[in-house]
């Protein structure tokens, strides 16, 4: 069991705790999780507070049976004889005077900002595999029913120069209004600059060759590839696939959702024309850098 109070806290950080505890009271959460994801959330708690206060109280094998964490000033804690104790100090710290790193939570923190910087550094000496990054775009959701209508694709070449492809295809079904308005793509414009599924499918196995594939959520994009290579009797994709959606959840365990648009955000990567299958395509590129960066994708 775990329990944690706050005061005078930003709303952002009661709405992230909501995630992982049950605010039983205002401000007083109670949940029951590992010990992991425990550290994890205190350590958002240090990150986000601003001039509020926090204390967390969970299990611990000691003789109280408990142990605690505090961001009160007022107030210290300290360890005796394997007992934890709370000391209310003479004087109230001011800011300035608080000791960095009071707390294993703060500790953890700097060691994680520490191993990122270390990361980075050594991203530099890291040599960018070939991969192609993938979008599609389709009539509708429904692999039964619906087509493709655009494919995206984004390679660095020997050069180091960006090569991309953009295909539009031709379709015998009427493009819905739906469809339209999110991908901007209508009946009338792939009558006049789309190509047939055979010409687009051909181009798209020539720009891959046997490099690995990048995407995200990438079983929707292999499904409908898949289908259609069948349709026109191409060879199947046999390349190695890599689906970018759970490596990001893996990582980023508090993000607010996992849509492609919110991980970019949190990425720092800007999607000019979200729904277009090479500007995702080429946002999925980006996206993808920064992970092998990070040493979070490796191949």
């Amino acid at each position: 069991m775990i329990v944690i109070t706050l005061s005078k806290v930003p709303p952002s950080l009661r709405g992230d705790l909501t995630k992982w505890y049950q605010e039983v009271q205002t401000g007083v959460y109670v949940g029951n999780v590992n010990a992991k994801v425990r550290d994890q959330v205190w350590e958002r708690i240090i990150r986000d507070i601003g001039s509020g206060q926090a204390v967390m109280v969970y299990n611990a094998q000691n003789e109280l049976g408990y142990q605690f964490r505090t961001t009160r000033t007022d107030h210290e804690i300290v360890d005796f004889d394997g007992i934890p104790l709370l000391k209310r100090l003479n004087q109230v710290k001011s800011p300035s005077s608080k000791k960095l790193g009071f707390s294993d939570a703060a500790k953890f923190h700097r060691i994680k900002m520490y191993s990122k910087r270390s990361k980075k550094s050594k991203a530099y000496q890291v040599k960018m595999p070939l991969f192609v990054a993938v979008d599609v775009e389709t009539t509708g959701l429904d692999l039964t029913k619906d087509d493709l209508i655009s494919i995206g694709a984004i390679k660095k070449g020997e050069d180091g120069e960006l090569k991309k492809l953009s295909l539009l295809i031709q379709t015998d079904r009427v493009i819905s209004p739906e469809i339209t308005k999110l991908t901007g793509l209508s009946t009338e414009i792939l009558e006049k600059k789309g190509v047939s599924l055979q010409v687009a499918l051909t181009r798209f196995l020539e720009f891959i060759d046997d490099a690995p594939l990048v995407g995200y959520n990438l079983q929707f994009d292999d499904a409908f590839l898949s289908k259609s290579l069948k349709l026109v009797q191409e060879k199947t994709l046999h390349n190695q696939m890599i689906d970018l959606l759970p490596i990001v959840k893996k990582r980023n365990r508090f993000i607010d959702n996992y849509r492609l648009s919110t991980v970019l955000a949190e990425y720092d990567i800007t999607n000019s024309t979200p729904h277009h299958a090479d500007s995702d395509a080429e946002a999925t590129f980006a996206l993808a850098e920064k992970l092998i960066e990070n040493q979070d994708l490796i191949f």
